[in-house]
């Protein structure tokens, strides 16, 4: 495959960021372009193993194989130069890869579209191509280094420096974010602690970041909780009977229907893993109820 037989717009023009955090075991996949749901295509991971970026004319083929290679304990940068080695296509290539334990590597075949390239940094590798300039995957990386909190905030951080660096020169489309940690996903009954996709829209890394405050919101555990007493009591009350789920009345204490009232709120909006039958509240959920 030569770069003369492919149009700009066949390939998976796009920046994305791979990065894992050795000591929480977080391991993940950022990525923009002007492609239609490219989440579908470049980002792949794996608890406690690594993750891969695959884009360019992209050979979806070295997501699953990059990860079976890690985990027979191949390095990334061996990985990568077995997944290129017999493809015929490898020079219209960009691919990433990152172990559970930071260490990165990267690939940019020497046909893929200006302008294209990659940086490897700490427990990280930012790489883009058909891109406005170096400067993009410059600010990516610079971002994600000095930038703390969870694996996703920080690749979503590096996401936006890119796009404000320049992005992909002929525009936005899609977006998506991918991050696992053992047992962090839905109940802890399986790896994927966030997993948002974009597919269209004219500011997707804007919109990826505006899902991910709701992630937090509905799929976060709980960590500060307010007493249901004084002025927070009659606050909810006075919310409850305005939604319909409490009947206007002077004598009610928190344990029974006010309760009762509550719980059928919380569960209603979904905010299953905040509720607690003590007499507290989360203050997200708190939040939430004065704002309807």
């Amino acid at each position: 495959m030569t770069r003369g037989l492919v149009s700009k717009e066949s390939l998976v023009a796009t920046f994305s960021i791979i990065g894992a955090d050795p000591e929480t075991g977080e391991v993940g996949v950022a990525v923009q372009s002007k492609f239609l749901a490219v989440g579908s295509v470049v980002p792949w991971a794996k608890a406690d193993v690594g993750a891969v970026a695959t884009q360019s004319w992209a050979n979806t083929a070295y997501g699953p194989a990059g990860l079976a290679l890690l985990e027979q304990g191949a390095s990334p940068e061996e990985a990568i130069a077995k997944l290129v080695m017999d493809d015929p296509g490898k020079n219209l290539r960009q691919v990433a890869i990152i172990n559970a334990k930071g260490e990165a590597s990267a690939f940019t075949g020497e046909e893929c579209y200006d302008w294209a390239g990659h940086k490897v940094g700490k427990h990280h590798s930012a790489q883009g191509n058909i891109l406005v300039s170096e400067e993009t995957v410059t600010s990516m990386s610079k971002t994600f280094e000095k930038t703390e909190g969870p694996l996703a905030e920080r690749l979503l951080a590096a996401l936006a420096a890119a796009q404000q660096a320049g992005g992909d020169s002929r525009g936005k489309q899609s977006a998506a974010i991918y991050v696992l940690q053992k047992r962090a996903g839905y109940g802890g009954y399986n790896d994927v602690k966030v997993d948002l996709r974009v597919d269209d829209h004219p500011e997707p890394i804007e919109e990826l970041q505006r899902l991910y405050e709701l992630h937090k919101l509905y799929g976060m555990p709980s960590e500060e909780f307010v007493e249901i007493e004084g002025s927070v009591f009659e606050e909810i009350k006075s919310q409850l009977i305005k939604l319909g789920l409490l009947e206007q009345g002077d004598q009610w204490v928190y344990e029974g229907e006010v309760q009762e009232a509550l719980k059928t709120f919380a569960l209603r909006e979904n905010f299953d893993d905040r509720w607690t039958e003590e007499s507290k509240i989360d203050e997200k959920v708190l939040e939430f109820l004065r704002k309807q």
